[in-house]
């Protein structure tokens, strides 16, 4: 019912952004009308576009225009969409004074973005909570999208940019390049993502990377999500190998998924997203990683106890299916159990308990419409199929994912933390039985929250992006 409201509102908001009476037009100046225009457009823009581009256009700063930043070129961008870098058309949705609106509401915001956000801020590094006054100390400031950080058993720590680089953060804060990192392509949502520190490093000098890996075909760049096992020796990588390669490749350039995870059984958990084709992968298990979690041993090889590496032609790798964009990958630690969120289109971000051979939905079921506003499935539920833990209308574009198991943290024992990309914040979560109970914002408009962990140290540490920094959160009195 919820939906079919929801269908109605945005259709009443489409025809309303273009009923302005004849006397009403004859009263008002050229300016007014301009103006109503614009308050149309950012009501638009808040409802379909905020998503993926954040709410203040953020995600616009530092980067490069594939296709033109002219009134014209993001016309077409809107009207057409790229559906190969997970822009979809809004056509259907908008006529084109509509579109020509948004078009000048974004170069508008654009042009003013920097005055705005920096009023936005916060002003201090100190934040009162519900619970703990916190101080946010700096411990990296570099770079553009710090999605992953690591930690080695020195204290070190290891931090992916999305562009393709791996730094190595030291306790004086000093930083350096570790060389031999993978070829990636870095564009659409693609580029270096995930690093993870074995749990035997003092052993095997082991780390993890995954990243959008390339590939030339019929002269065409394809392109999967791939994880690369190597020995991290001094500041330089060697022994590189793929050992996790999903297939197939793709031309698309989204939801690549990407995230890692060691649980207590020594084996490495990984997320692959469904790369943007919802109707052909998650659900898919006939040669298709995609939309999937997977399990395999530290080694690449397949775990023989997975749920279905007795079906031929399914890969032995799949631990789950039916995902659409996990980006966040944790186990709880008291009860040992996965969790993941991942990302909804609008509307449906989830937080799921992940168990072997479950089937998640996607798309056959959903919280979540099309970013154009239309209907993805008429149903929530389905036999045979899981309901998530929690799930959040709106999206607030779930990031990185850990649990609090520190005593430094007094009130937050085992508490989901969880990086919000769109509103810019870190979400905490009391759970009780499994499911959300109460849900706190912290440090709002600290920018788009990448990645949170926790340190062997027993600090909470995250990510953020544009720019690029990683901060230690800190209790004060």
């Amino acid at each position: 019912m919820w939906k079919q409201l929801s269908f109605i509102s945005i259709g009443i908001l489409a025809i309303g952004s273009l009923s302005f009476s004849p006397i009403e037009e004859k009263k008002e100046s050229k300016n007014t009308f301009q103006d109503k225009s614009l308050n149309k457009a950012a009501i638009h823009f808040k409802t379909y576009c905020s998503g993926c581009h954040g709410e203040k256009m953020e995600a616009f700063a530092d980067r490069k225009w594939k296709y033109g930043n002219s009134r014209e070129n993001i016309f077409k961008s809107i009207k057409n969409g790229y559906e190969e870098g997970g822009m979809p058309s809004f056509k259907t949705a908008f006529k084109d004074g509509e579109i020509y609106a948004l078009a000048d509401y974004i170069l508008k915001g654009i042009a003013g973005m920097d005055k705005y956000s920096g009023s936005d801020k916060p002003k201090s590094n100190i934040f009162q909570t519900e619970k703990l006054k916190i101080r946010l100390d700096t411990i990296y400031a570099g770079g553009n999208i710090p999605w992953s950080i690591s930690f080695l058993p020195n204290g070190d720590i290891l931090s992916t940019d999305r562009g393709g680089t791996l730094t190595r953060i030291s306790k004086n804060k000093t930083n350096t390049k570790i060389s031999g990192t993978p070829e990636v392509l870095a564009k659409g949502q693609g580029g270096l993502m995930e690093v993870l520190v074995h749990p035997d490093f003092e052993k095997n000098q082991t780390i993890y990377l995954s990243y959008s890996k390339p590939k030339q075909e019929n002269g065409k760049t394809l392109v999967t999500t791939a994880v690369m096992k190597a020995k991290l020796v001094g500041n330089n990588l060697s022994e590189q190998k793929d050992i996790f390669i999903a297939e197939p490749y793709l031309t698309t350039q989204h939801h690549y998924g990407g995230k890692l995870a060691f649980g207590k059984d020594g084996y490495l958990y990984i997320s692959v997203g469904e790369r943007g084709r919802e109707k052909e992968n998650p659900q898919n298990l006939k040669r298709n990683s995609l939309g999937k979690i997977h399990r395999i041993k530290d080694d690449g090889s397949i775990v023989e106890s997975n749920p279905f590496t007795r079906q031929t032609e399914t890969p032995g790798s799949i631990y789950s299916y039916g995902h659409r964009n996990p980006q966040g990958l944790a186990f709880h630690p008291k009860t040992g159990a996965l969790w993941s969120n991942e990302h909804g289109p609008r509307g449906g971000d989830e937080l799921n308990i992940v168990q072997p051979g479950k089937n998640y939905g996607w798309p056959v079921i959903s919280y979540g419409i099309n970013y154009n506003g239309t209907p993805i499935t008429n149903i929530t539920h389905k036999e045979g199929m899981e309901q998530p833990q929690h799930y959040w209308i709106p999206s607030i574009a779930t990031s990185g994912l850990t649990f609090v198991n520190s005593p430094i943290y007094k009130g937050w024992e085992d508490n989901a933390l969880i990086g919000s990309l769109r509103f810019e914040y870190l979400n905490r979560c009391e759970l009780k039985n499994n499911k959300v109970v109460h849900e706190e914002i912290l440090f709002k408009n600290i920018g788009r929250l990448r990645d949170v962990r926790q340190g062997p140290d027993g600090y909470i540490y995250i990510a953020v992006e544009n720019p690029g920094r990683i901060f230690k959160l800190v209790p004060v009195n």
